[in-house]
C-alpha cells in the first residue's frame, strides 16, 4: 500500500470514528472513567458531554453559564490500547475483516480519550511486542496510531496474550485505561491478567465473526490455519467435525468471559456484522451509572 493510500484510509477512519467520540462516546467515556471525589484543580466552562454532577453551581450563577470543576487526575489520565495484530484477525465474511473493525474501535477510544486532553498509547502484539507506542496527547499522536494500525505488518501470526499483559504491568507503571483488543483465540493468561486488572482498569473487546463459531456445511474444504499457514482438508459435512469446531470455539469465548470477570476486568464481546457503536455506549453506560 503506498502512502497516498495510506494517508486516504487514515482520512477515511478519522472522519467516522471523530465523528462517533464526538458526538457519542465523548460523554460516555468521560463518566465512565473520570471518578469523583479527587483534588481539585480548577474550573473551565462547561462542554457538551461533561459530567453534570461536576457542575460549579457557584461559579455558573456568577458568569451565568455553566462551569465545571476540573479534578488534577483528571490531567493525568492514561489510555493505552492493546491491539491483537496476529495472523487470525486478517479473516472475515461480511465484507470487513477483525482487524478493520478493531481499528474503527481502537481510532475511535483514542479521539474519545483526545476529546478529554487523556494520552493514549498503544502496543500491537502477535505472540510478542510487535510496536509499542508511549502514551502522548494531541490530534497528530492520534493519527500516527491509526497509521501503524492500517499499515503495521507484524513479524509473527501466532498470539499470546500472556505476553501482552506482562509487557503491560511492566511498561505502564502508573494506573491507566486499558482496551485490549483481540479474538482472543488463546488461552492461559488467567494469572496474568489477574495482576494487570489489580494494576489499571482493563477492559476486553472481543470481535469475531460469525464463522469463528461455526463452519457451514461446504463439504470436503481446505481450511488455512492463519497463525501457522497449515492448510488441512476439512470435512465440513461431518457433524461432528462442525460440533468439536464449535465446542472449540465457545470453550475459548467462555475462558475470556469468565476469566476477565474473575480478574475484576470488563468485558465487550461485538461480532463484524454487529453495530460495535451500541456495544461500546452500552458498556460505558453501565459503567458509568
Amino acid at each position: 500500500m503506498d502512502t497516498k493510500e495510506i494517508l486516504k484510509k487514515v482520512r477515511k477512519i478519522e472522519i467516522k470514528t471523530r465523528r462517533l467520540s464526538d458526538h457519542v462516546f465523548g460523554g460516555e467515556y468521560h463518566s465512565s472513567f473520570k471518578g469523583r471525589g479527587m483534588t481539585f484543580s480548577e474550573v473551565r466552562q462547561y462542554q457538551y458531554g461533561d459530567d453534570v454532577r461536576n457542575i460549579d453551581w457557584n461559579v455558573t450563577a456568577r458568569y451565568n453559564e455553566p462551569f465545571v470543576k476540573v479534578f488534577e487526575e483528571e490531567r493525568e489520565l492514561t489510555m493505552m490500547l492493546m491491539v491483537d495484530v496476529s495472523g487470525s484477525e486478517l479473516f472475515g465474511t461480511n465484507n470487513q475483516f477483525k482487524k478493520e473493525t478493531i481499528t474503527e474501535i481502537a481510532a475511535t477510544l483514542a479521539f474519545s480519550a483526545t476529546q478529554n486532553n487523556d494520552k493514549v498509547g498503544l502496543a500491537l502484539f502477535s505472540d510478542e511486542i510487535e510496536l509499542f507506542i508511549p502514551p502522548k496527547k494531541g490530534k497528530s499522536h492520534v493519527l500516527r496510531i491509526i497509521r501503524e494500525l492500517i499499515e503495521f505488518k507484524p513479524k509473527s501470526k501466532k498470539t499470546n496474550i500472556s505476553e501482552a499483559l506482562r509487557f503491560l504491568s511492566s511498561v505502564l507503571k502508573k494506573r491507566a485505561i486499558v482496551f485490549m483488543l483481540s479474538d482472543f483465540m488463546d488461552d492461559d493468561y488467567e494469572k496474568t491478567l489477574k495482576i494487570a486488572a489489580n494494576k489499571h482498569d482493563v477492559t476486553g473487546i472481543r470481535v469475531y465473526d460469525k464463522h469463528d463459531e461455526e463452519i457451514p456445511n461446504l463439504g470436503m474444504v481446505p481450511m488455512l490455519d492463519a497463525e501457522t499457514g497449515n492448510v488441512i482438508l476439512t470435512n465440513t459435512s461431518s457433524r461432528s467435525v462442525r460440533n468439536r469446531y464449535k465446542a472449540n470455539a465457545l470453550r475459548l469465548s467462555d475462558y475470556f468471559e469468565n476469566t476477565f470477570k474473575r480478574g475484576g476486568a470488563g468485558t465487550i464481546n461485538t461480532r463484524v456484522d454487529e453495530s460495535y457503536v451500541m456495544k461500546l455506549l452500552g458498556y460505558f453506560k453501565n459503567k458509568g451509572g
